[in-house]
């Protein structure tokens, strides 16, 4: 069975196994990477193949800017003692870098797997995004586990990084009330009908009461009608004023 290079691409960055390795195993798991992998396992390719099924808990965030651009990457790894390392961080950034100059579809495999090996544990690409607007703002939580950017239509930097921050703080799923997914709110409220009728209330009055819990659900997940955290008395798109927020980004490992 033929394979293709996207899907050698995919098994060199789990295991580490060189090009020609990853292409032999496909073509004898007649394309399943997960059979692929356990083929290196057994041939004892390299014990980088060993690793391709641990969990990434821990990893680093890493923002790069350049007139008026922004490449982010989310890189993720097995420890806290590798999130912290000092050449870990750096690569991050490096490879941030290349994906700001490169663009978002740049293939980093060859470097993911070279850090597989270096690092001596799992390392894998959680998100990776470019963003160009007229004004960016960006963040980076001290422990380089959280990154935003957020692309708005003008203003000045400050409110960019406030922006930017507020998102980090308060994990906004959507932009506006409106864009909150119907499944998710109707999954919502499964769970409010069932808490009321627990507690007793009336179905004239549960009725009622589910509307006012959505638009208070929709309006707590939306970024714009969310208070903002350095003033609560003042909502996102109070803030903005005539401004336009374009889009949002944010990572977490």
């Amino acid at each position: 069975m033929s394979v293709t290079i996207d899907q050698i691409k995919s098994l060199r960055e789990r295991t580490g196994v060189s090009m020609s390795s990853c292409k032999s195993a496909l073509e004898e798991a007649n394309g399943d990477e997960n059979l692929a992998v356990d083929i290196l396992r057994k041939k004892g390719e390299s014990k980088a193949a060993e690793r391709s099924d641990r969990n990434t808990a821990n990893g680093v965030v890493a923002i790069v800017e350049k007139d008026g651009k922004a490449g982010m990457i989310a890189l993720a790894c097995e420890t806290d003692f590798v999130a912290k390392n000092a050449d870990f961080i750096k690569k991050a950034e490096a490879l941030a870098e290349r994906l700001l100059k490169e663009g978002e579809d740049t293939d980093l495999s060859a470097e993911i797997a070279d850090l597989n090996i270096t690092m001596g544990e799992k390392v894998e690409i959680k998100n990776r995004k470019v963003v160009s607007g007229v004004k960016l703002g960006s963040y980076k939580h001290s422990n380089n586990r959280i990154g935003v950017l957020v692309s708005v239509s003008g203003g000045s930097d400050e409110l960019g990084k406030d922006l930017a921050m507020h998102i980090a703080a308060m994990s906004p799923k959507t932009l506006s009330p409106e864009d909150i997914g119907a499944d998710l709110v109707a999954k919502e409220r499964e769970i409010w009908t069932e808490q009321l009728k627990q507690e007793g209330k009336p179905e004239q009055i549960i009725a009622k009461i589910m509307d006012g819990k959505e638009k208070k659900f929709r309006e707590e997940f939306a970024l714009l009608t969310q208070a903002f955290v350095k003033n609560p008395d003042q909502l996102i798109k109070d803030l903005i004023g005539s401004e336009k927020i374009e889009g949002f980004w944010r990572f977490e490992v």
